[in-house]
């Protein structure tokens, strides 16, 4: 399974994070920071460097996909988001273990490839809110996961207090699936409850055309996204 997949777009490409993109995520963190009340988005180059040999070690574990996000409109990177919890479920003691599903190997033979992933440790810089790249980003990692590694669910999950990000991710088509309490702690330091969202694989081609038809209505379907 490649790990250090490209994701290309009109409006937006996800490019495997490196340690090279740590200035200009630098720079697009630094753009308005009031956006981040739920966010830990790192503030200042340590931080920042931190972050991105966290998430290089991650993917090297095959945990994570990081990617960085690169605005064609700016021309430039404006914010980073990842492919987090890859499952790989254990079949081997199901009825249905070595069943061909649609196109796909036999349930158990999927080799690398994951069962279930979550999306998530998204931020965005200030200019590039309220814009498309969040949509198309979005719309690029759940075709990937879908039709690519063909997964049978996604789920992202956002601070149950943040309005704003609960909002985009209903608008993606993503349905709720329960809060989890006290389930980490918060960004400001209280005990978050996180609010749980998946889509499943028969729920994306319907969410896929609405999707493409937000990006196609312009910026009116953008949305913002701090999950």
């Amino acid at each position: 399974m490649d790990l250090t997949v490209t994701l290309a777009g009109a409006s937006v490409h996800l490019l495997p994070l490196s340690p090279d993109h740590v200035d200009d995520l630098v720079t697009a963190a630094t753009e308005d920071r009031s956006t981040y009340a739920y966010a830990p988005v790192p503030d200042g180059r340590d931080a920042m460097t931190d972050l991105v040999a966290s998430a290089l070690a991650a993917r090297d574990r095959g945990e994570q996909v990081p990617f960085a996000t690169w605005s064609a409109a700016e021309g430039r990177i404006v914010g980073s988001t990842r492919f987090l919890r890859l499952q790989r479920w254990d079949w081997s003691q199901t009825a249905r273990a070595g069943q061909p599903t649609e196109g796909d190997p036999p349930l158990g033979q999927r080799g690398e490839l994951p069962d279930r992933c979550d999306i998530g440790a998204t931020w965005l810089a200030g200019s590039a809110q309220r814009t498309s790249v969040n949509t198309e980003a979005k719309l690029l990692m759940l075709a990937h996961a879908f039709e690519v590694w063909k997964v049978h669910a996604v789920g992202i999950q956002t601070d149950v207090r943040n309005d704003r990000s609960r909002r985009a991710i209903e608008r993606l088509g993503l349905r709720l699936d329960g809060v989890l309490r006290v389930e980490q702690p918060a960004v400001d330091g209280s005990l978050r409850d996180t609010a749980r969202y998946s889509m499943t694989a028969t729920e994306w081609p319907p969410a896929r055309e609405r999707l493409r038809a937000r990006l196609a209505s312009g910026p009116g379907g953008a949305s913002r996204s701090e999950v």
